[in-house]
């Protein structure tokens, strides 16, 4: 048999392998983008999804606050006033068997009125305390304030940032309608993650019994404040990070950042709302409650405080900020 020394096959031959080679380059480079990426949406959903420690939020420029403030947080009469009072520990199983805990306090004059509040994100129960001394001495409600899950004596080894939180939500007031009486009037009131938590939990079946919902600094979904907080503090673009932190969350936790939306709930929700907002705040930013605000079916007020951080609202316009949630509870509760 003849071989054919041809040129043009050698070239034409060099330039097959040189395409399998840029073929194989290339899919190794999408590989490995693909395996980083996987490895970044574990990170993100360790760093802050899991429960746990959250060093990454030491010295965040976003969340300081005045010193009148700090103070107040830290020295404020209320924390000794919430830790002499004689809370009553209540427990509940949620729906996916979690054990979680709270707590309760009966007013002082019986009374069918009850707040239920929602905390922050890495805080407890009683650190509603801040808002409940005036709920109690003030206004005369009972007051029920749970540790959110994945928070203080609950149980839960992820946090759910109100998605799923809402559903525990659901069960608690009734577990205080079961404890009142089927006359009992519900406020529920949260700040931050909580805010998020309550208007979550609005647009879900309620009874009748739930009269107002007063949020205090929410986002309007996970996916959003990730999207905001991932620019902000990483510089880095939400894609394709965070639809893979969603995807990881989903599997780990069982719920996407997308599908964890306060927006679609209030768009549903027939209970009236008040929103309260720092106009410079920069951790949830002030734009989102607009937002909200602006698509919440129900009847609906928005009063946004300048100069006041995230969460500082309540501290540097104290009586203005109380003055308009009485006003707004007295509206639709006798």
């Amino acid at each position: 048999m003849e071989v054919s020394n041809s040129p043009f096959l050698a070239v034409k031959g060099g330039i097959t392998m040189k395409k399998k080679r840029w073929k194989i380059a290339l899919v190794t480079i999408v590989a490995s983008l693909v395996v980083i990426d996987i490895i970044a949406g574990n990170y993100f959903y360790q760093l802050a999804i899991k429960r746990g420690p959250k060093d990454f939020l030491q010295g965040n420029q976003d969340l300081e606050v005045s010193a009148e403030t700090l103070d107040e947080f830290l020295e404020g009469d209320w924390i000794a006033w919430t830790r002499e009072q004689p809370f009553e520990r209540l427990e509940l199983t949620s729906y996916d068997n979690l054990k979680l805990n709270g707590y309760y306090l009966p007013a002082k004059e019986p009374t069918n009125k009850t707040v239920i509040f929602a905390h922050g994100y890495l805080g407890h129960a009683l650190d509603m305390g801040l808002f409940g001394q005036y709920y109690y001495e003030e206004l005369g409600f009972n007051i029920f304030t749970p540790d959110l899950r994945g928070h203080g004596k609950s149980e839960g080894d992820y946090y759910g940032f109100g998605w799923h939180d809402r559903l525990d939500m659901k069960d608690w007031i009734q577990t205080i309608i079961e404890k009142n009486g089927p006359d009992t009037e519900i406020v529920l009131h949260g700040l931050s993650m909580g805010a998020a938590t309550v208007l979550m939990t609005s647009g879900e079946n309620l009874p009748e019994n739930v009269k107002v919902i007063i949020a205090d600094s929410p986002y309007t979904s996970v996916y959003d404040l990730f999207a905001y907080q991932m620019k902000r503090m990483f510089h880095l673009p939400e894609k394709p990070l965070l639809p893979t932190t969603s995807i990881v969350t989903q599997m780990r936790a069982g719920y996407s950042l997308k599908e964890a939306s306060a927006l679609e709930q209030v768009k549903k929700t027939s209970i009236p709302v008040l929103y309260l907002t720092g106009g410079a705040d920069t951790f949830v930013p002030t734009e989102m409650t607009q937002v909200l605000f602006d698509h919440t079916n129900s009847e609906k007020e928005m009063y946004s405080y300048p100069g006041a951080n995230h969460g500082e609202s309540i501290v540097l316009y104290r009586d203005d900020y109380l003055e308009k949630v009485t006003s707004f509870i007295d509206k639709y509760i006798d």
